[in-house]
């Protein structure tokens, strides 16, 4: 069934589409997946499979999976003439599918509910895609025709089938945004790949695209990034891209985007890696772009961040850059080293290679919905090939969390995860994080910690900011800068969190994590120092105990009892544990914690913390 879906849409990897995690249950003839199958027949008079006049369905017609019920993909046989009912209903589909995709869905046009695809002629095509509009326009939405294929069958007139993508308009801020890590070795490109796609200019094959992105003199000198920058590249209703080449401010940006990818830009080097690492576990990014560069190939540190990614379960592609400055076997040469490091046992990835529109269409409905697809693009920032399709996959990636999950998280108490401290002459104190759950609002209250000694300090919210435009809501999973006013920036430090009063958090000098030993180059054991990282929390930890066993040798498993050497942290059960001295590396979870009132330090370590 694939391979033929993926001839009718012209590409040569899977499928084009499918349905968000198909319901067994789903019934082909179920009306539009909305409403029950009765007011539809009472409506259309129908059977549940229609065809058109001219059409026989054959042995070979290709098919995608049946549509589901939840989720923001929805098929149409066609839109032609609806009565005023019939459009009002059609209106409240939309609604719901582009609520189910927070404020995105795609339409397959000439596609039975079943997953046939019967298609249209070009007179129902072009009519079918005005109703369309015109409800787009209803809810308060904009349309973009993805792409368009005839459907080869053996009826005298061309049958074309339509996937439409529909984007709500802005309003009041509330744009998707997307967080996308990018990762690579040093003098890979990254930065400079990513000053052209939020310039909007080419690189003169100098590094001049990559200045505005750096953030220290001695990163304009030496041309490598050692702290984490963010960079903005947004996407309106109708698709087209926003970018500082038509826009002056990131308040711009903001204001006319519906759709936005904040791109976190981490150090490549090895003497950077914990940085790296603080970015990819704080910030919580929801993709990672790997950046190889076409004429080394795999070197340096981008098989550690490749592990990295797939070690704290951040779906990853991965984008060849400079492939001006190769051959063309040169580029394919990197492309199958690519795709065999990614085919081993220990990745089990399966690569995709991007060629075309059709391909990075595909690349990206199937990207979010399995995590074993690896897309990999072949790009130059200075000739500026395949850009394009580097943009059309950013600006159809769907987000991976529904409606429904960021709902759940947003009831919640309030949590904001501090992974920045800075102080702005006539704010104040500013700290930038991410809102893990809850609302947060200018004025609210919330409490700062933990402090050295386990204590929560009260503040208030001054004002937010998001992407460096103002901001009055915050929402659960949001990035953002908080003022603070007059607090005091010495009580505050990376990895501290900002809690509602009533939340009774848990803080703890010790903590038990079931981890797996990466690598170790003699043996793990009771006594040894190591990094920890968890969610935002950086911080030197002692091994306590391992249980069970008297060590541990690289790729064992066990249970190890972990301390804090300088001060308690807030943790949950089941955060991702990730931890590293000089060539040690592993990797785990959190499963119990020791609470501050059950182990206090004594005198002497307080004094050394």
């Amino acid at each position: 069934m694939d391979a033929r879906v993926s001839e009718l849409f012209g590409s040569g990897n899977g499928h084009c589409s499918g349905s968000q995690g198909v319901a067994s249950n789903v019934n082909p003839g179920n009306g539009y997946g909305v409403v029950p199958k009765k007011a539809c027949v009472k409506n259309n008079k129908k059977p549940k499979t229609r065809f058109a006049r001219n059409f026989k369905p054959s042995n070979n017609t290709p098919y995608l999976p049946p549509e589901a019920e939840e989720g923001n993909i929805e098929y149409k046989l066609k839109l032609v003439n609806p009565t005023q009912y019939r459009f009002e209903h059609l209106a409240t589909q939309m609604k719901w599918r582009l609520q189910e995709g927070r404020g995105e869905a795609v339409y397959q046009i000439g596609v039975e509910d079943n997953g046939m695809l019967v298609g249209l002629s070009e007179e129902d095509m072009r009519t079918s895609l005005k109703t369309l509009h015109m409800l787009a326009e209803k809810v308060g939405a904009d349309i973009a025709v993805l792409r368009e294929r005839e459907v080869d069958y053996d009826s005298d007139v061309p049958r074309k089938i339509a996937e439409v993508l529909i984007r709500k308009v802005p309003d009041d801020q509330q744009f998707l945004d997307l967080r996308v890590a990018v990762l690579g070795n040093v003098d890979s490109g990254k930065s400079t790949m990513l000053g052209v796609l939020t310039q909007g200019e080419l690189d003169n094959g100098r590094g001049r695209a990559r200045l505005n992105l750096f953030r220290h003199l001695h990163e304009i000198q030496t041309g490598r990034t050692s702290s984490i920058s963010f960079e903005i590249l947004g996407f309106n209703s109708k698709g087209e891209v926003v970018n500082y080449s038509e826009s002056r401010t990131a308040e711009e940006i903001c204001e006319s985007a519906s759709k936005m990818i904040t791109f976190i830009d981490l150090a490549g080097h090895h003497k950077y890696l914990k940085t790296t690492i603080f970015g990819l576990t704080s910030y919580c990014p929801d993709f990672a772009m790997l950046v190889v560069s076409a004429n080394t190939g795999i070197a340096g540190t981008t098989r550690e961040h490749l592990g990295l990614a797939m070690a704290l379960k951040v779906p990853i592609f991965i984008v060849i850059s400079k492939v001006d400055l190769c051959t063309r076997a040169t580029v394919e040469r990197t492309v199958r080293q690519l795709e065999r490091v990614l085919k081993q046992p220990g990745c089990n990835k399966v690569p995709m290679v991007v060629s075309n529109t059709d391909d990075a269409v595909t690349a990206a409905q199937q990207f979010a919905q399995s995590p074993n697809i690896t897309p990999i693009f072949t790009v130059s920032s200075v000739s500026g090939e395949s850009l394009d399709l580097l943009k059309v996959f950013f600006n159809t990636i769907p987000p991976l969390s529904n409606s429904k999950e960021q709902e759940e998280l947003m009831q919640q108490l309030t949590e904001f995860q501090v992974d920045e401290i800075y102080t702005v002459p006539e704010v104040g104190t500013v700290v930038g994080g991410t809102l893990y759950s809850g609302i947060c609002r200018e004025g609210d209250h919330l409490v700062v910690g933990p402090t050295d000694s386990g204590q929560f300090h009260k503040l208030t919210i001054g004002s937010i900011q998001r992407n460096r435009s103002a901001c009055r809501v915050l929402k659960a999973g949001q990035a953002a800068t908080l003022a603070l006013g007059n607090f005091d920036r010495s009580l505050l430090r990376k990895g501290m969190v900002m809690v509602s009063p009533e939340m009774d958090p848990t803080i703890c000098w010790m903590f038990e994590a079931e981890i797996v030993l990466l690598f170790h180059a003699k043996t793990f054991h009771k006594g040894f120092q190591v990094t920890v990282h968890i969610g935002n929390v950086r911080q030197t930890a002692t091994v306590e105990a391992v249980y069970g066993k008297e060590e541990l040798r690289t790729g064992e498993k066990a249970v190890v009892l972990f301390k804090f050497i300088k001060h308690p942290e807030y943790l949950k059960v089941g955060a991702k544990v990730l931890f590293r001295e000089g060539v040690t590396k592993g990797i785990g979870h959190v499963t119990k914690l020791q609470p501050i009132a059950q182990y206090r330090p004594s005198q002497s370590e307080d004094d050394e913390a």
